[in-house]
C-alpha cells in the first residue's frame, strides 16, 4: 500500500481516537466528522463504487437500529426499576453482604458482566451492570468504565460460544469442532494468568481515579479477595472449556465465582478489616428524586433482571426450540442497493425485546402508576436523541470500512489490508502482536465474533508461515477481540447512553486503553515463549 492508503485504511481507527481521546469531542459530533472522512477517502483513494458505499450507509443504519432497540430496552427497564422503588431495595440487599464498594465492584462488576456476557453478549453486559452499579452508589464514569473493562475474559465464550464457533468456525473453511475446543482451552489457560488479575486492575482504578483520596494505597486491602475472584472465574471456565466445550464457560464459570465469591465474603475470607466507600462524595441514591417508600421484597425487586437472565439463557441455547423460532421472525435485506451487501434484524431474538417485554410485565409486577409508566417510557424516548446521532455516524463508517474489498483500485478490503501489513512487519514478535489485530476488528466492527471471523484465516497462515504454533495464534487472536471489547466505540456509546454519559465517550475510551494494553501484551508475552 502506497502512504496515502495506509492513512485512508487507517482513518477509522484514526479519526476515532484523535477527535474522542484525544481532542475530547462528543460522540455526536467525532463520529460524523469520522465517517466523512472516511467515507470520502473511501472514495477518492480506495476507489469504493458509490452503490457500494451508499449501501454500506444504508446497512449500517439497520445495524444502528438494532443497537439503538438494545440500549432503549435496558434503559426502559432500568427507569422502571428506579421510579418503582426496586433498585433501593436491590441496594440494601447489596449493603447486606458487604458495604466495601471494592468488594461490591468485584462480585456485580466482574462476575455477574461474565455472566451476562456469556448468556448473551450484543453489549448487554455493560447496558446492564453500569446503571446497576449507578444505583448501588458508585459513579457513573466508574460504572460504565469498570463494566467495560469487566467485560473481557468472558467474550470468548459469550452468547453461548458464539465467537468460538461462528467466529472462528467460519473464520477458518472446514475447522473440526475438536481444534475449536482446544483453541478455547489454551486462550483460556492463558487467561488464569492474565486476566485472573484484571479485578484486581479494575479494584485499582476504582480507589485510584474514584475514589475520595485518589489513593492507589486503598486498593491494596481488597486485592487478595480480587484475585481470588479472578481465579474464581477464570479456573472454572477452564475446567468447563476442557470437558464441555466452548459454549458454556463463561456462564457455568461466573455462576461458580459468584457462589464462591459471595460465601467468601459474607465468611469475611480474604476480606478487608475496614470498609470502603466514596465517602462524602458517593452517590448513595438513598435519597432519590422519586418519591418511593422501599416495599418490596428483595425477592420482588430482583424480579425482573433474574426474568431477563433467565430468557436471555433459554432463547440461546440451540438444543431449545425457542432460539430457532425467534431468528426465523428476522427482517431480511438482501443484496442492498443491487450490491453482495445484505443483512437482517432479528426483531425477536434480539435482546432489547426481551427488556421491553420485561419492563412492561414489571409495571403490574411492582405497580406503577399510569403516571409513573409515561414518566419512564416518554424520559426513555428522548434520552436516546444524543445515542440515535451517534450511532447513525459510526456504524456506516465501520460498515464503509469492512465493505471496502469491493473497488476499482484493486485493493483488499481495510481491515485485511492492515492485517496483512502489521503481519509483514511484526512477524519476527508476531504472537506479541497478534492480539492487536483481533483488537483492531473488535474495535471497529462492535463485534468480537466479526473480529474473528475477519482475521482468524489470516492469524492462521500467518502462524503457518513463520512455524508458529497455530492454536497459540488462534488464541490470541480470541483473546485480542475480548480486549477490543473494551474500547469498542459502539459498545462505549451504548453504555454511556444508559448512564446519562454521552458526550464523555474519549473520557471512557482512556481509562479502558490501558487495561486493553495490559491485557493484549501481558497475553503476548506469554504466547511469545509457548509458540
Amino acid at each position: 500500500m502506497t502512504t496515502l492508503q495506509t492513512l485512508t485504511a487507517l482513518m477509522p481507527v484514526l479519526s476515532v481516537l484523535i477527535l474522542l481521546v484525544l481532542f475530547r469531542l462528543p460522540a455526536t459530533k467525532a463520529m460524523l466528522l469520522s465517517f466523512l472522512m472516511t467515507a470520502v477517502m473511501a472514495a477518492v483513494v480506495w476507489k469504493m463504487p458509490t452503490m457500494q458505499l451508499t449501501a454500506s450507509v444504508l446497512e449500517g443504519w439497520i445495524i444502528a437500529f438494532t443497537i439503538v432497540w438494545i440500549v432503549f430496552g435496558a434503559i426502559v427497564l432500568l427507569n422502571t426499576l428506579k421510579i418503582s422503588g426496586a433498585l433501593l431495595v436491590i441496594r440494601e440487599g447489596f449493603m447486606g453482604i458487604t458495604s466495601d464498594r471494592r468488594i461490591q465492584l468485584v462480585i456485580i462488576g466482574w462476575l455477574f458482566v461474565s455472566f451476562l456476557e456469556g448468556a448473551s453478549g450484543f453489549g448487554t453486559p455493560a447496558a446492564i451492570v453500569a446503571p446497576l452499579l449507578v444505583a448501588l452508589g458508585f459513579p457513573a464514569m466508574a460504572s460504565v468504565v469498570l463494566a467495560l473493562i469487566a467485560d473481557s475474559s468472558a467474550v470468548s465464550f459469550g452468547a453461548v460460544g458464539t465467537p468460538v464457533l461462528v467466529g472462528l468456525g467460519q473464520g477458518i473453511q472446514g475447522i473440526d469442532a475438536q481444534v475449536l475446543q482446544s483453541i478455547s482451552v489454551q486462550a483460556i489457560a492463558i487467561d488464569i494468568a492474565v486476566a485472573s488479575f484484571m479485578p484486581v486492575l479494575m479494584v485499582v482504578l476504582l480507589t485510584r481515579f474514584f475514589g475520595p483520596n485518589k489513593s492507589f494505597k486503598e486498593s491494596l486491602p481488597a486485592l487478595p479477595f480480587a484475585w481470588f475472584a479472578g481465579l474464581s472465574f477464570t479456573v472454572p471456565a477452564w475446567v468447563v472449556a476442557l470437558f464441555l466445550g466452548p459454549e458454556f464457560p463463561s456462564i457455568f464459570g461466573a455462576l461458580i465465582g459468584l457462589v464462591v465469591t459471595t460465601f467468601a465474603a459474607k465468611q469475611g475470607y480474604l476480606m478487608p478489616k475496614q470498609s470502603w466507600g466514596f465517602g462524602a462524595e458517593e452517590n448513595t441514591q438513598r435519597e432519590t428524586q422519586y418519591d418511593v417508600e422501599k416495599s418490596h421484597s428483595l425477592w420482588r425487586a430482583w424480579l425482573p433482571y433474574l426474568l431477563v437472565v433467565s430468557l436471555l439463557v433459554l432463547t440461546r441455547l440451540s438444543f431449545l426450540p425457542f432460539k430457532a423460532w425467534l431468528v426465523s421472525t428476522a427482517l431480511e435485506f438482501e443484496n442492498l442497493l443491487g450490491t453482495s451487501i445484505s443483512t437482517s434484524i432479528h426483531t425477536l431474538y434480539l435482546p432489547g425485546t426481551l427488556f421491553v417485554v420485561v419492563a412492561l410485565g414489571s409495571i403490574a409486577l411492582l405497580g406503577l402508576s399510569k403516571t409513573q409508566v409515561k414518566e419512564v417510557w416518554g424520559g426513555s424516548v428522548i434520552s436516546l436523541l444524543p445515542t440515535v446521532l451517534a450511532l447513525a455516524a459510526s456504524v456506516p463508517m465501520v460498515r464503509i470500512f469492512l465493505n471496502s474489498g469491493v473497488n476499482s483500485a484493486q485493493l483488499l478490503s481495510m481491515p485485511i489490508a492492515l492485517a496483512e501489513s502489521a503481519a509483514h512487519t511484526f512477524s519476527g514478535v508476531w504472537p506479541i502482536m497478534a492480539p492487536l489485530v483481533g483488537v483492531l476488528g473488535s474495535f471497529i466492527a462492535g463485534s468480537a465474533t466479526f473480529s474473528n471471523m475477519m482475521f482468524a484465516e489470516l492469524q492462521q497462515s500467518t502462524a503457518l508461515e513463520l512455524g508458529l504454533d497455530t492454536k497459540v495464534i488462534l488464541a490470541m487472536q480470541l483473546i485480542g477481540a475480548n480486549a477490543g471489547n473494551m474500547i469498542c466505540v459502539v459498545n462505549v456509546v451504548a453504555a454511556a447512553s444508559v448512564v446519562n454519559l454521552v458526550g464523555k465517550e474519549g473520557q471512557i475510551i482512556r481509562f479502558t486503553l490501558i487495561p486493553m494494553l495490559y491485557y493484549c501484551f501481558a497475553a503476548g508475552v506469554i504466547a511469545y515463549f509457548i509458540a
